[in-house]
């Protein structure tokens, strides 16, 4: 009997050990590449379901893959219809990706034979259009880049910075929706940051102002750059110790000298308010970055008296905050020459942008 029971145990351990899951090697390619251990740059957050919200404009992150193919798994935790990514692969700009609200199939991004690839994924769009959330990315021996280690530049900025109503490619002027026509990462400041091969990030908001908006009194940007997303009337705060920009560059005023939308009371410009305010900003700036150089640009858009009284504004802020930080070095002034822009409603367009960021690369590498 007990020879039985021996016989049994050991069958029963031999069936056991026999069906028993192989265990992965130590070095087996990684399949899958969880939000989590992504490495972004750019205003962004973890969720409470563990996937990463990407916020602002061109907000990017990097990674790699073997084969032909990966998958992107993203969504739309603010409900919106659909938003917009957009990506290089193996440093060429491909095309933006249309994310739709909803259960959605993965974002299949395809090379053009095997071996090894690096994808670069940016958010087309900006924070007032909503997050775009990633949950993980599937493929073959993903690995997670970090951005390469170079000099910061930020800029801070309204449509033009976000590179809105720039790309009418997909969807024509004047259709769709307000977003259809983003491209961040076209816009002129990732364009600047990528021809003097530094780090960037986009703090924009489309129709946005010193001390107004285009067609209303707020919020302003003093108003809602330290939230996380630009919302007014959202407690959590960005943490401005993620980053250290060597400059920060500041184009704000084209709507601030906005007539408005002929439907909401507009006041006269008014200059004093507006050097005022922008005196204080760049005080708050300063506040989290010490040690950046600030960069005060004008607006392309703005032509003829306008033009003239935005420059003679900027001159102002310069000369009262050089006044008052004596021991930093002195705040440097853009003024663009006058572009008669061709995108939709008066923005410049893709190839404006281009034509903007060669205008202003010289001055950026001599503040770098």
């Amino acid at each position: 009997m007990n020879s039985l029971k021996n016989y049994l145990l050991i069958g029963f351990s031999c069936c056991a050990f026999g069906f028993a899951a192989p265990r992965p090697a130590a070095n087996a390619p990684a399949r899958v590449l969880p939000a989590t251990a992504l490495k972004p740059y750019g205003r962004s957050l973890v969720n409470k379901a563990q996937q990463l919200e990407l916020i602002s404009s061109a907000v990017h992150f990097g990674f790699s893959f073997e084969g032909n193919d990966c998958q992107v798994f993203a969504s739309l935790p603010g409900g919106q219809d659909h938003n917009y990514l957009q990506y290089e692969l193996d440093g060429v700009y491909q095309k933006r990706l249309r994310v739709g609200g909803g259960a959605q199939a993965p974002l299949v991004i395809a090379a053009a034979g095997g071996g090894k690839h690096t994808v670069w994924i940016y958010k087309a769009t900006e924070a007032h259009t909503g997050p775009i959330a990633i949950e993980k990315i599937t493929g073959t021996n993903l690995r997670a880049l970090p951005s390469p280690p170079a000099p910061l530049i930020e800029f801070i900025g309204n449509s033009i910075t976000c590179g809105a109503a720039a790309d009418p490619s997909e969807v024509p002027c004047g259709s769709g929706q307000y977003h259809d026509q983003h491209n961040a990462y076209q816009a002129y400041g990732p364009r600047v940051a990528r021809a003097l091969k530094t780090n960037f990030v986009l703090s924009s908001v489309s129709g946005i102002g010193i001390y107004r908006t285009w067609n209303s009194d707020g919020p302003t940007m003093p108003q809602v750059y330290e939230k996380v997303d630009f919302q007014a009337q959202n407690p959590q705060r960005w943490d401005f110790a993620t980053y250290s920009p060597k400059v920060v560059s500041i184009a704000l005023g084209t709507n601030d000298l906005s007539t408005g939308d002929g439907k909401s009371p507009r006041l006269p410009f008014d200059s004093a308010r507006y050097v005022g305010t922008y005196v204080q900003f760049v005080q708050l700036v300063k506040a989290k970055y010490p040690k950046a150089r600030i960069a005060l640009l004008s607006s392309p858009m703005m032509n003829g008296k306008s033009r003239t009284l935005l420059q003679n504004c900027l001159t102002a802020v310069k000369q009262k905050t050089d006044a008052g930080y004596p021991g930093d070095k002195p705040v440097a002034v853009y003024f663009f020459q006058p572009m008669q822009a061709r995108g939709c409603t008066g923005h410049p367009n893709v190839a404006d942008h281009a034509v903007l960021a060669k205008e202003l690369a010289p001055f950026f590498q001599k503040l770098l």
